[in-house]
């Protein structure tokens, strides 16, 4: 390649020629003549890179992260595997069988360190007979016998011994009882259980208390899932007749195996294996599923059954299903996370191109000077890349690196191959564009600019009509990348179509401005207008960049704003309105409750309910049973029209107070008058055995006390119904709609409702409390709570962080590249306003001359974007399934919103309307100054 004409000084006498003459090498001339441009093209290259190379590493970390905080709220029990034989041999056979279960799981399924707990226990409980313990309503308590390895690290000896079995007696059994089941039931060291005979006739059996232990952590997963170890469990039996008793569980030694194995038919030896959650990977799911049904009824459980000579050795684990729905829930929110990366990835090629365009622009001026001179394409192309080395790969590679780093993931392919992807695009773009200049110049560019811009249409259409024919790819097959890339096919058409657009609508508002004083609007509109149409047309791509970020940003604001109204809807269909009390069988709901309850702040309607599910419908085809719910007629329709389920005309259930023979006007779901046929009128059988005559009123869907839409149910109004049926008024279940502070509620509850039933049934308070202080058997929930509860999900928060991230990251490359395209422009804009200012143009005039230029494009951009937004959800909202996204099971579809497309809209418009605004307040004075100063030298 021959370089530029150049001036050779003489040569001193006797020298060669070229001696002493070095050509400075073009790379530093380059760098050294356009610093800034250097300056600017590394570091957009860093950051881009730096994106580019992050976001996949974030997708990783935020699915494994997601996965293990999953597990990991599940507890110790879901994440388990175990195993279980009938008891056979002492601890030592325990502790060697645990040291091969161990030993056999895979590598993706490691035993959480210490965790592993293994033992005895018997079959069944036996009744204990002695007096003097307590029987809440005179049933005897239930007593197993256990053995767990490390008893002595997790608990502390209070009084008396560790209850450890001589050899060869075998009666009675030496136990230990933790001292809040002890205190609970009146048990003292020393004492001698005796227990009955069982129903087959098996002698009674003896067990001495020589040990009471305490706790070290009752919270301890070492004793989950061994049937009240540390505590008496108060269980209902209900049958023909509803009663209490008291459960608990004697420690025994490894050397009293034998009595566990008497104790009572049944007994097994166990083993809890954990599963080590924080060395599973999202992207192994499938491989640990592989190796966790071999453990569980594979190759690798029948090698344990033969290396531990247990022909009956079972083993089952919670696992398999909890990974199918952290699979399913990964899939979910996969579009979600991938939908703001998506449009990320697009805003930045698109700067990335029209960096490298306005570069061209440029230096067009210098490359066809090089050409004419004799510049061979693969010289030129070559410099060009001797440049790229400097500014896009060093800055490339140190991007990567920095992610790589800050960003520690097990994987890295994706993410260093997006990087590079970006960085070789960045690196090719000018040299490519620069080599065009060596091909002959061909006709017919509008033609080609058409076709191109209808094979995107094309493609757009194809996309989203395949989404709408088979909706989200189906579960197992990942990232569904048509439904990703449709938002942005579309964004990419809408871009497209303002360009064809913009100029026709800037050249009317021209028009319109040209009947108006002063010739401020139309100059500034003409230009706008005629810009968007210039040769090269970089204009069009600040275009395209800023209407992908809103409209990615529209989509994904509409998505999640879904997702938490359907999640605040859910939430109250499940908790049947607003609040919730559900009391215990036999524990009223007492109108004082109610009344007090009803006073607190935020309760709007509240109603007592009775609900049983032991209520039959007698009809001629015999009995059908359903769900019945007594409740006032009027406070109950409030609740149902609030909640949206179940809503009737109150009126409908008035009457019915005419005597026994009376029918009592009854609400019938509608599946059950499509099974009782035609008839209005049937028989309730009540719990009690009494029967109740009724007729149905009306039908409904659904009834805010029962979850679930069509289910069989009967709904009476309480007035005629408690008349006839006193029992009926003993209501169970107290619903409210408002905002109602669960705390206050619970406290409610405790005081007036729990504390009443203790004293009634003289069950210990401290012993039989369940979670917040309330007794087993009560709940109290707000749809607050439960939806604050489904949107405690990692996941899904850690897909909203990401979306939001990519957003903020779309708007300002978007913003970019305005700027990019302003700034390029700025010479030509200067130079006319400085002749402009030679013919009384004032300053402030100046600047709105700047503005209404290039305001317009920004703004077109922005409504452009939001209009395509509220199509795309349009169009794509029927494929997407927010039931796992919500946390609950809901009507497949994304509707159409406004505000979540409004405020991102509004949001990024004004992001770049104020770059622009701040570009022309800053540079616009300070370069008509330098322009009036230096004259027009083009």
């Amino acid at each position: 390649m021959t370089g530029p004409a150049a001036t050779t000084a003489p040569r001193p006498t006797g020298t060669a020629p070229g001696a002493g003459h070095r050509p400075a090498p073009w790379v530093r001339t380059r760098l050294r003549a356009t610093p800034l441009a250097a300056l600017l093209t590394a570091v957009l290259t860093l950051g881009t890179v730096f994106l580019a190379t992050a976001f996949p590493r974030v997708l990783d970390r935020a699915a494994d992260h997601g996965l293990r905080d999953f597990l990991r709220d599940r507890g110790t029990v879901a994440t388990s595997m175990y195993a279980s034989a009938a008891l056979a041999g002492g601890a030592k056979t325990l502790d060697d069988d645990a040291a091969l279960l161990a030993a056999h799981v895979g590598p993706t399924l490691a035993v959480a360190p210490g965790g592993l707990v293994y033992g005895a226990r018997s079959g069944k409980s036996r009744s204990l007979t002695d007096p003097g313990l307590a029987r809440p309503e005179g049933v005897d308590p239930q007593m197993g016998l256990l053995y767990v390895q490390g008893l002595r690290e997790h608990t502390t000896l209070a009084e008396g011994r560790w209850p450890d079995a001589p050899k060869g007696v075998a009666a009675p059994v030496p136990i230990a009882l933790v001292r809040d089941a002890a205190t609970t039931l009146g048990i003292h060291l020393g004492d001698m259980l005796n227990t009955g005979e069982t129903l087959d006739g098996e002698a009674p059996h003896k067990a001495e208390v020589v040990g009471i232990l305490n706790a070290n952590d009752r919270n301890d997963p070492y004793w989950a899932e061994l049937s009240c170890p540390v505590q008496a469990c108060l269980d209902f039996t209900r049958g023909k007749q509803t009663y209490a008793y008291w459960r608990l569980t004697g420690l025994v030694d490894g050397s009293a195996l034998d009595a566990v194995q008497s104790w009572q038919t049944g007994a097994q030896d166990f083993w809890r294996i954990p599963v080590d959650v924080d060395r599973l990977r999202a992207d192994r799911l499938d491989r640990t599923d592989r190796e966790l049904a071999a453990y569980l009824t594979g190759n690798t459980a029948n090698a344990l059954a033969n290396a531990t000579s247990r022909s009956g050795l079972q083993i089952t684990s919670p696992l398999p299903d909890l990974l199918d729905k952290a699979t399913a829930r990964q899939q979910a929110a996969a579009p979600l996370a991938a939908i703001g990366p998506a449009g990320l990835a697009g805003v930045g090629l698109v700067v990335l191109g029209l960096a490298a365009a306005l570069a061209g622009d440029r230096r067009s001026a210098e490359l066809r000077l090089l050409q004419a001179r004799g510049g061979s394409r693969a010289g030129v192309v070559g410099r060009l890349l001797g440049e790229g080395v400097v500014t896009v790969l060093l800055p490339a590679v140190l991007a990567g690196l920095l992610a790589l780093w800050l960003l520690p993931s097990p994987r890295w392919g994706g993410a260093v191959l997006a990087g590079t992807a970006v960085a070789l695009f960045s690196l090719l773009t000018l040299p490519v564009r620069a080599a065009r200049l060596w091909s002959r110049p061909r006709g017919g560019s509008g033609r080609r600019r058409l076709a191109g811009e209808l094979a995107v249409l094309a493609l757009t259409v194809a996309a989203v009509a395949e989404v709408r024919r088979r909706g989200v790819a189906p579960a197992g097959t990942g990232v569904d990348p048509l439904l990703v890339a449709a938002p942005l096919l579309l964004a990419l058409t809408g871009g497209l179509l303002l360009a064809r657009l913009q100029p026709l609508l800037l050249g009317a508002f021209a028009r319109i401005a040209t009947r108006r004083p002063g010739a401020i609007g139309f100059l500034g509109l003409a230009r706008a207008a005629r810009g968007s149409t210039e040769g090269a047309r970089p204009s069009v791509l600040p275009l395209i960049a800023l209407l992908l970020a809103v409209t990615t940003a529209g989509f994904g604001s509409t998505v999640l704003g879904a997702v938490d109204t359907e999640r605040t809807h859910a939430a109250r269909l499940t908790v049947g309105g607003d609040a919730s009390v559900v009391v215990p069988i036999g524990v009223p709901v007492s109108e004082g409750f109610a009344e007090a309850a009803a006073k607190l702040p935020g309760v709007r309607a509240s109603a007592r309910i009775w609900a049983d599910t032991e209520v039959f419908v007698i009809d001629g085809n015999g009995s059908t049973r359903v769900f019945a719910v007594v409740a006032d007629p009027v406070a109950y329709a409030e609740i149902s029209r609030s909640l949206g389920r179940g809503a009737f005309d109150a009126a409908a259930l008035s009457g019915g107070t005419g005597g026994a023979d009376a029918p009592v006007p009854a609400l019938v779901s509608t599946a059950l008058a499509r099974k009782l046929g035609p008839g209005a009128t049937h028989r309730l059988r009540l719990p009690n055995g009494g029967e109740l005559l009724t007729s149905t009123a009306a039908t409904v869907d659904g009834t805010p006390a029962l979850q679930g839409d069509d289910r069989l149910f009967v709904v009476l109004p309480a007035g005629p119904a408690v008349a006839l049926a006193p029992e009926l008024g003993r209501a169970n279940i107290w619903l409210a709609t408002g905002s109602v502070d669960q705390d206050r509620l619970r406290s409610l509850v405790r005081e007036q409702i729990a504390t009443e039933a203790q004293r009634a049934t003289a069950f210990p308070t401290a012993a039989g409390e369940g979670n917040d202080g309330l007794p087993p058997g009560y709940s109290v929930r707000t749809s607050a709570a439960v939806s604050a509860a489904l949107a405690a999900d990692p996941l899904q928060s850690a897909a909203a962080r990401l979306f939001w991230t990519a957003v903020l990251g779309a708007g300002t490359l978007a913003l970019l590249a305005v700027l990019l395209t302003l700034v390029r422009a700025a010479p030509e804009r200067t130079a006319l306003l400085a002749r402009l200012r030679t013919m009384g143009l004032r300053p402030r005039q100046g600047l709105t001359l700047i503005l209404i230029e290039t305001l317009p494009q920004t703004l077109v951009a922005a409504v452009g974007g939001g209009l395509v937004a509220v199509a795309a959800v349009a169009l794509l909202g029927p494929a997407f399934d927010l039931s796992v996204l919500v946390g609950a099971d809901i009507a497949p579809g994304l509707p159409v919103a406004v505000p979540p497309v409004l405020l991102p809209t509004v949001g990024l418009a004004a992001l770049v309307s104020a770059g622009v605004v701040a570009e022309a307040l800053i540079a616009g004075r300070r370069q008509i100054a330098t322009e009036l100063r230096a004259g027009d030298q083009r």
